[in-house]
Order: structure tokens, then C-alpha cells, then sequence
């Protein structure tokens, strides 16, 4: 058996693992690289895309960091099954569609710019016809429903707890070279334990002999939830009292969510001003009613909201509206009155949080709140490092408005989250490769292992390095 880490190696972006046993190739994710727009477009293009040679792909959950290379596979000539939750494949259904809209026309904007300089025009990396037919390879399966992937070769899916959808991808692998039966576990994005809409992440207690674990917060803690909607709380009242708008970056799926249920429970509470919200995100809108159609993977608390009425919808109330159009959305640039506008991509990095934020960036009255980990060299990692000017639409403007930082939204388990995921293992990993995590993150997490846990045999793969086991 052996493993190559093609991408999330080094890097927390572009999640995809390469297992190769009893003569076949399986991949593990199949995700977009995000960052730096040349970087990126550079690397979305490599030889990671070939897939005549895959024979099939497991995928953790639907997060385009995850999923966003799936229809430049198929259409490099991967033709078996994607193997994921039904979920998964629901929101990829959306997901991907969108993101092939905008990779058809970032490089439309690219290529007028190419052909005034007379140079050679791009291909999109995917476009919605290529999208359309990878959907058709999708294969759902249901949590801890054990599936023969091939002869010697079980495939089981644990509710990760990080999304809608989310999974552990556990591999029994009966390896026909050494005659070994091992288990290898990919941890997927690994979640928080009580925070609200999303199941806990379920333990894995019994363990594993090669472990691929992720490290976004490697070195990090977050602040319990409830402290993060007080200080929800506390922003939104301190920005409608100066007379401002609060604009809120938010990944479509799963971050959106979790902030208007929040914000729900505080306008019901009467914890914060009485004043419209938005959303102004049509693939947030999508993702929304995809999440309505699995009541399935809910706590309890939201399965008893989703059966109920309108009235308690968690995704709807008053003071919230959906805006789907374009018009609608350029409407709330000549807003005078406070308002919340919650819109996507959550780095900043395209989308309609990009006119909000050239229209507000310089009223001193506006607060850009970022609840997500930015990504080297994003737009929203600039305004976190508090960076000023910024390039927005290729015109610089100056910071004006006030940038708050939340990760208690988040969706990833922190430092001693990631540390418990493996201390309830029985059987602990002979063989543990930390990956999805910046350098520093992923060496904290590996120290913290050894230390606290004795786990031994650990690395930190770089991209492109194989290991044979």
C-alpha cells in the first residue's frame, strides 16, 4: 500500500490524498486550490487533475476546497463512482454547478484582457456541462453503512460533524501484498462538538493503524459558543449605535447557517436591535434549502425547529430576506438605515461581498466581521492582518471600516478538539500524517500528539511525497 499527498499538504487548501492498494487507485477528496489568484490558477491546472487512472473517489464533504476539482477529473477521464453522503451529493450538486460558473467566467474576464494583448486565450478548468456529468457518477451512502469499494477493500462513512454531510472515511483495507488487514482513517475536516444546527462529531473509538488527520487549528482554541453569540451580540449593537451596516463574509454552506440561526435566536430574544438582514448569496440561498431536505443529520434541538412552523423556522424569520436577484442585491448599496448583509465567498476572494465591501470599506460607520480561517494571500486575510490599502475589483481602497474577528462560528475543532478525536482511540496509529494545516499549526498539532498522547511514526507530508507502508 501507499499514499501520495497531492494536495492540503503544507497548505490547508486543496484536499486531495491519493491510496493506492491491491492494484487499485483510490482518491480521497478532490479538492480546488484556493489562494492567490496566479498560484492558484497555475496549480488547478496541474497534473492533479488527470483521472483516467483513478478507479475511485471517496469524498469527506461538499466544501469546494474538498470537491471543486471533481468535474476537471471527469473531464480528464475519471469514469468511476464518487462515493459520499446523500447530503454530499446534494450540496455538490449546487456547489459544483456554481463553481463552474465562475470558473467559466473568471476566465472569460481574463481571456478579454489576453486577447487585447494578443496573447494565447485560457480554457475554463471545468465548465457546467462538465459539472452537470460528474454529478451522474455520485454514489450516496448513509452513515456507518459498510460498503465493498473492491475485493478486500470496506468503506465506512462516520458523521464528521463539521457540515452538512460531513464523514470520516474509514478504509478496512485486507492488503493482498502483506497479507494484512489495516485500517486507515481519514479524518476529513473534523467538527466541534456543541455548537448548534450539525450533529456532534461521532468518536472513533476504535481506532486505526494509519491515520490522515487534519490541523486548521492545530495550534489554536476557540472561545466557547456561547460567549461567540454574545459577542455577535455586541457587534451588531455597537455598529447599528454609530449608525453603520455590518457586513458578514460567509462561506454559502454551513458558516451562513450557523450565523442566521444566531441571529435568530438574539432578534427573537430581543438581544439585538430590530433591523433587517440579508442574505445576498444565491448559492447560500440554494445551500439553505438543501439543508432544509435533511433533517436527517440535525441535533435535536434544530429537527424539532424544522417540524415545526414557519414561525420557528431556525432559516427563516421577520426580519430576513433572501435575495436572489441581481437587482436585489445592487438595492442594498444605496441602504442609508443599519443593516446586516451576509454574503459569500467567506475569503473574500469573488462573489457579492466584493461590491458590499468596495461600496462600505471606507465609512468608518461600517463593520466587516470575518467568522471563517482565511487563506494566505486572500482578500479577507489582508483585512485581518489589518492591511491597508486593498485591492478590491483591481482599485485599491483604504480601510475605513472596523474589522471584527469571531472564531467561535467555526465549523473545525480546535487544538484540544483535534487532540481528543485520537486520544479516544483504543488502538492509536502506527502511522499518523498530519496534513490540512499552515506549517506552524500542523508541527503544534504533531508536538502536542507526541507529548500528551505518545502517538509515534508521525509526519508531515509535503505535496507530491509518497510513502509506501
Amino acid at each position: 500500500m501507499k499514499i501520495t499527498f497531492q494536495g492540503a499538504a503544507g497548505t490547508v487548501t486543496g484536499s486531495q490524498h491519493l491510496i493506492e492498494a491491491n492494484g487499485k487507485k483510490i482518491l480521497l477528496d478532490c479538492g480546488l486550490f484556493q489562494g492567490k489568484r496566479k498560484e492558484s490558477f497555475e496549480i488547478n491546472r496541474s497534473g492533479l487533475c488527470q483521472g483516467e487512472e483513478i478507479d475511485a473517489l471517496v469524498l469527506s464533504h461538499a466544501h469546494i476546497d474538498h470537491s471543486g476539482r471533481i468535474p476537471c477529473l471527469v473531464r480528464n477521464g475519471f469514469s468511476g463512482d464518487i462515493f459520499c453522503t446523500s447530503a454530499t451529493r446534494d450540496l455538490c450538486a449546487v456547489m459544483l454547478m456554481d463553481s463552474a460558473f465562475i470558473q467559466e467566467k473568471d476566465v472569460e474576464y481574463v481571456n478579454r484582457r489576453r486577447a487585447k494583448k494578443g496573447q494565447r486565450l485560457f480554457e475554463p478548468l471545468y465548465t457546467r456541462a462538465d459539472a452537470s456529468r460528474s454529478l451522474e457518477q455520485f454514489v450516496g451512502l448513509n452513515y456507518q453503512r459498510p460498503h465493498e469499494l473492491f475485493p478486500g477493500i470496506r468503506l465506512t462513512l462516520v458523521d464528521a460533524g463539521h457540515m452538512l454531510g460531513s464523514a470520516h472515511v474509514i478504509l478496512d483495507i485486507d492488503d493482498h501484498d502483506t497479507g494484512k488487514i489495516q485500517r486507515l482513517v481519514f479524518s476529513g475536516d473534523i467538527g466541534r462538538p456543541d455548537i448548534p444546527i450539525i450533529r456532534d462529531p461521532q468518536p472513533l473509538r476504535e481506532g486505526a493503524d494509519i491515520l490522515i488527520m487534519e490541523s486548521t487549528y492545530g495550534d489554536r482554541l476557540h472561545p466557547p459558543y456561547p460567549d461567540s453569540e454574545k459577542e455577535l451580540k455586541r457587534i451588531v449593537t455597537e455598529t447599528v449605535n454609530q449608525g453603520g451596516s455590518l457586513l458578514i463574509p460567509a462561506f454559502a454552506v454551513g458558516r451562513t447557517q450557523q450565523l442566521v440561526y444566531a441571529l435568530h435566536r438574539l432578534h427573537s430574544a430581543g438581544a439585538i436591535p430590530d433591523l433587517p438582514i440579508f442574505v445576498d448569496s444565491p448559492l447560500g440561498v440554494a445551500t439553505t434549502d438543501v439543508f432544509r431536505m435533511h433533517p436527517e443529520v440535525f441535533d435535536a434541538e434544530i429537527r424539532e425547529f424544522l417540524l415545526s412552523d414557519d414561525d420557528n423556522n431556525p432559516f427563516g424569520f421577520g426580519r430576513l430576506q433572501y435575495t436572489r436577484t441581481v437587482e436585489e442585491s445592487k438595492a442594498l448599496n444605496s441602504l442609508k438605515a443599519p443593516a446586516i448583509i451576509i454574503s459569500s465567498s467567506g475569503m473574500l476572494e469573488g462573489g457579492r461581498i466584493l461590491h458590499h465591501l468596495r461600496n462600505r470599506i471606507g465609512d468608518p460607520r461600517t463593520t466587516i466581521l470575518m467568522t471563517s480561517w482565511q487563506a494566505p494571500n486572500t482578500l479577507g486575510r489582508k483585512l485581518v492582518e489589518k492591511q491597508s490599502p486593498v485591492r478590491i475589483f483591481g482599485e485599491e481602497f483604504e480601510v475605513y471600516a472596523r474589522v471584527e474577528v469571531l472564531t467561535g462560528f467555526s465549523g473545525h475543532a480546535d487544538r484540544d478538539g483535534l487532540v481528543e478525536f485520537v486520544r479516544v482511540m483504543e488502538k492509536k496509529p502506527q502511522r499518523t500524517f498530519i496534513v490540512h494545516g499552515e506549517a506552524e499549526s500542523s508541527a503544534n498539532l504533531a508536538k502536542t500528539l507526541g507529548d500528551e498522547l505518545g502517538i509515534t511514526g508521525i509526519k508531515l507530508p509535503g505535496a507530491g511525497q509518497t510513502f509506501f507502508l
